[in-house]
């Protein structure tokens, strides 16, 4: 097995919360100190059907090309700031589903860190993967709480 091949990576699913972001400075000091990798997906939710089907399709480019931005805005500082190399995925379908689908057959993810919202509902992510379907996952979820401070995400990085 190769050293890329043999590097931990930790998958993060990045939108436009602050609670994302979070979780994505944790698993990126992570990756860092580990010598591992991070990944992160970015995921377009399908609209609601729309009877004129190039006005759906112009919603769905818009909200696409907006994930991209988050997710290249929240990699660009995260990136510079560990000197990692982050590999970005977008991808189109359900939430669950598509995180679901993505960690099937792939070894090389050691956990599936979320952030956590910090009060309220944790989100929905959160809520599904530590729910009924905990134990159904081919990786551990690390959960980060969206409360933490810089200095307490250095420490427990």
């Amino acid at each position: 097995m190769g050293a890329e091949q043999a590097k931990r990576t930790y998958l993060v699913v990045v939108d436009d919360s602050e609670e994302a972001h979070v979780a994505l400075r944790f698993a990126a000091r992570r990756a860092s100190k580990t010598g591992g990798r991070l990944e992160v997906l970015g995921i377009v939710e399908p609209q609601d059907f729309v009877q004129f089907g190039g006005v759906q399709a112009a919603i769905e480019q818009e909200q696409r090309l907006r994930i991209e931005g988050v997710v290249s805005a929240a990699i660009g500082e995260i990136v510079d700031e560990s000197r990692l190399e982050a590999n970005v995925i977008v991808q189109q379908g359900e939430v669950v589903r598509t995180v679901r689908d993505y960690l099937d057959g792939r070894d090389e993810v050691a956990a599936l860190v979320l952030g956590a919202a910090r009060s309220g509902s944790p989100g929905p992510l959160v809520a599904h993967f530590t729910g009924n379907d905990a134990g159904m996952l081919p990786c551990p979820v690390m959960i980060i709480p969206g409360s933490l401070t810089e200095e307490r995400l250095e420490q427990l990085s």
